[in-house]
């Protein structure tokens, strides 16, 4: 059996967004820790466009679930 197509675009989804937290935390740390705090504000407004990713990507992982589920109860 495959993997449910909305299932696999969340995780997807989800796994580019923490990789784009990720990068940008990473980028962040350095910044600061060299006293360059110029683009401060990007890196922040950059995880934050990641975290509202992830919530995204959650909510469509959990829909897909839902229909799943609700699919079985009526093949049941």
């Amino acid at each position: 059996m495959s993997t449910v197509p909305g299932l696999q675009t969340a995780l997807h989804g989800l796994q580019e967004s923490l990789r784009r937290f990720d990068e940008t935390a990473t980028r962040l740390a350095r910044e600061t820790a060299t006293g360059n705090l110029d683009s401060v504000a990007d890196d922040f407004v950059e995880m934050s466009i990641a975290r509202a990713g992830v919530a995204t990507n959650v909510a469509v992982a959990r829909s897909a679930d839902e229909m799943t589920g609700t699919l079985l109860d009526i093949l049941v």
